[in-house]
């Protein structure tokens, strides 16, 4: 497993995220001020300074649960509100778009460029905000640090741990159904064509040597697809021809988009609620989830008038049926966290567990679902 995966499975799965819901406020004629704000609000915390410190830091992949919790924040970051079965399903979407993306790459590196077009969206999306706008430069220039360097062992352990993190997620997507690039089951097809890795050739030619090194005979054979051989490599700077489209916007035509939990999901749902043993590095992992949140700065609106719901559903009552019909959460023990023993090493956690004191009488309303930490932590 490799402890650099993290910052690009969060910079992935954020990119996919502001992409739908850019989407959802658009279709849902949400006014442009609104819309600009919470699109700037969810960049804003999304690469706050502190937070992207926490992130960069060398360490595992938290659990599904804990990553989910960290989007159900950031996706209340603003004054727009999701509930649940929108929230479950733009985790879906944004989920299995990245994982389709981490298997397309011809190369491992090539998860990078599609880091990069994500970021290029997003830079994009604050192009009129400068203060913005400096904060997305300043994670280009961490990812260009932390990853240029890298070798391509390192990042096809990088690619092998987003693909261990994803192995189990076979939501089917109505996108890549229509586009025949996933079957009924959610296992997506892997296509026998385009361009092959860049710096390697097509395959379709068996050359053999003699001991002195010398080629003495050529044999044609067919690989079975219809491969092409890559013209550039994509640019690894703040600037350039990325040449992947993945990692694009794939929502910049307006099409609906539904999600469909499948057979062996729910299975897998089902199965997972008999172990309800406590995981033994939870207490870890929710101190480093606390110590990563607790960089998130979240702008909580003064007046509940301006405040709005996005539905990622055609209607209410699909929405409901959603909510409805999906397996229930998954059902784990309750753990004591011990945080006033070592004040120094867990202060942010120290803080939180402060302010969850504070706000304990309050009773949070279904519109203001995921707003404060507490709430989320409940279903970890």
């Amino acid at each position: 497993m490799s402890s650099r995966t993290l910052p690009l499975l969060f910079i992935n799965l954020g990119g996919e995220m502001l992409y739908i819901l850019d989407q959802r406020l658009r279709a849902q004629n949400i006014p442009p001020d609104k819309a600009n704000k919470v699109m700037n609000d969810i960049i804003t915390t999304m690469f706050n300074k502190k937070f992207l410190e926490e992130l960069f830091k060398p360490q595992e992949l938290y659990s599904k649960k804990a990553l989910r919790t960290v989007f159900d924040r950031l996706a209340h970051a603003s004054i727009m509100r999701l509930n649940q079965a929108s929230m479950d399903k733009l985790y879906d979407l944004m989920t299995m778009a990245f994982k389709y993306q981490v298997l397309l790459c011809p190369r491992p590196k090539d998860i990078l460029l599609v880091s990069f077009n994500h970021m290029d969206a997003i830079k994009d999306f604050v192009k009129d905000t400068p203060s913005i706008l400096g904060q997305v430069d300043e994670t280009y220039r961490q990812l260009i640090e932390m990853y240029t360097t890298l070798s391509s062992g390192e990042f096809q352990l990088i690619r092998q741990t987003l693909l261990i993190f994803f192995q189990d997620m076979h939501i089917r997507v109505s996108i890549f159904l229509k586009d025949k690039v996933q079957n009924s089951n959610g296992r997506f097809v892997l296509p026998t064509s385009g361009p092959v890795p860049y710096g390697t050739l097509v395959p379709c030619l068996i050359r053999m040597f003699s001991r002195s090194g010398e080629e003495v005979t050529r044999r044609q054979f067919s690989n079975g697809g219809n491969y092409t051989a890559a013209l550039r490599e994509g640019s690894f700077e703040i600037f350039g021809d990325r040449v992947t489209k993945l990692g694009t916007n794939m929502y910049s035509v307006s099409r609906p988009v539904e999600t469909h939990m499948t057979g062996t999901s729910k299975n897998s749902a089902q199965h997972a609620k008999v172990n309800v043993a406590p995981n033994p590095l939870a207490k870890e992992e929710l101190n480093m989830l606390a110590k990563l949140m607790g960089g998130l700065e979240i702008q909580k609106p003064g007046n509940a008038d301006n405040g709005f719901r996005v539905n990622l559903f055609s209607t209410d009552e699909e929405e409901e049926e959603a909510l409805i019909s999906r397996p229930d959460d998954l059902l784990y023990g309750v753990i004591n966290i011990q945080a006033t023993k070592d004040q120094q090493a867990n202060a942010e956690l120290a803080k939180i567990m402060g302010e969850f004191a504070e706000s304990g009488d309050q009773c949070p309303s279904s519109s203001s679902k995921g707003d404060d930490l507490l709430a989320m932590m409940d279903g970890l």
